[in-house]
């Protein structure tokens, strides 16, 4: 493995957070302080009062209000972009372009054009780019690959996900405000969002798709993005797969399951749950796992040490762009 510039000067990684709203709060942000060789140094926000009370209670040492001015700043090595992905491209190019390696959250960027224009720059400068599709860095996915990879539940036929949930649910607010639901902002609905957890996993678990289509409408005209999404794949090893996602449900249907369907028996789990579910001939065995306080923290290790050159990229710019086409294609037939 190449050891460069970057990797041989440093030892830690300082971080710098661009967007540090909500998700930063605790699935992500205490993480950087909390993985060995890592310190999170700075954060900015647009709102420059939110960039310091997030300061103020993270006892983060800076606060910036420009990303540019945060981007600069000789103190911090690293970047982690956390805002709505409309930004994504903008601020990880800007950040490879002063030479310091990206951690970008979920989905990558707006759309899959975008995210080919990020990983092309970061393929030319050198400059490392990662994507936080954290779920298959944490104990309990990892446990679901070792049960496949190890055939508990023989060959693998058929996976299925179901992602139902109320229009009134915490994610899919009524609301003007809610960028989630824009797709100038988000690329998409609610889909754009929790998908990319759940496709990411899919291919994972299972590798490359062969084929693939969908379809999307909005049922609810709550907002103008779609509101259903249904998509189909043909994977390279001959499984088949099948989703839905509803967000205009009654609470009584609402539902998250990923299930994997074998020539033995199936295992069966929640993608923002904490328990496993696995049957063969009948009978029923239940793993669960603690509820992750800070549940990027694996992940993040992972990355630092890529950035440091001591392990491979967890998640590349190429894992990424793969279910960003199965969105696109799911959605708007691209």
């Amino acid at each position: 493995m190449s050891i460069t510039k970057f990797e041989a000067q440093k030892n830690s990684v300082n971080w710098g957070i661009i967007g540090c709203g909500n998700v930063t709060e605790y699935k992500s942000g205490p993480a950087f302080n909390r993985v060995p060789n890592s310190s999170l140094v700075a954060v900015m926000r647009r709102d420059a009062e939110k960039a310091k009370d997030y300061a103020k209670r993270h006892q983060v040492p800076k606060w910036y209000h420009h990303a540019n001015d945060l981007i600069n700043d000789p103190d911090i090595s690293a970047i982690y972009i956390a805002t709505p992905p409309k930004y994504h491209e903008e601020y990880a190019i800007a950040a490879m372009q002063a030479g310091k390696p990206v951690y970008v959250e979920k989905p990558m960027s707006l759309d899959v054009a975008s995210c080919y224009r990020m990983k092309e720059f970061s393929d030319r400068s050198g400059i490392k780019l990662s994507i936080a599709h954290y779920r298959r860095a944490l104990p309990m996915f990892l446990k679901v690959k070792s049960l496949i990879d190890e055939h508990v539940i023989g060959d693998v036929k058929l996976v299925n996900i179901r992602m139902l949930q109320p229009d009134q649910s915490v994610m899919v607010a009524k609301t003007s405000e809610n960028w989630r639901v824009d797709p100038n902002i988000s690329g998409g609905g609610i889909f754009f969002d929790l998908a990319p957890h759940q496709l990411d996993l899919v291919h994972y678990f299972f590798g490359s798709a062969a084929s693939y289509f969908g379809i999307a409408t909005n049922q609810a005209g709550l907002y103008q993005a779609e509101d259903i999404v249904s998509g189909s794949m043909l994977l390279e090893n001959n499984i088949v797969f099948n989703g839905v996602w509803c967000f205009t449900v009654p609470e009584n249907a609402e539902e998250d399951l990923f299930e994997i369907i074998g020539s033995k028996g199936k295992i069966s789990f929640p993608v923002f749950g904490n328990t496993i579910e696995v049957e063969i001939e009948g009978n029923k065995e239940q793993i669960s796992f603690p509820k992750e306080p800070h549940i990027q923290q694996h992940m993040i290790e992972k990355i630092v040490q890529y950035f440091l050159g001591t392990a491979p990229n967890p998640c590349s710019a190429a894992d990424a762009i793969q279910s960003m086409k199965l969105m696109e294609k799911f959605v708007y037939g691209k």
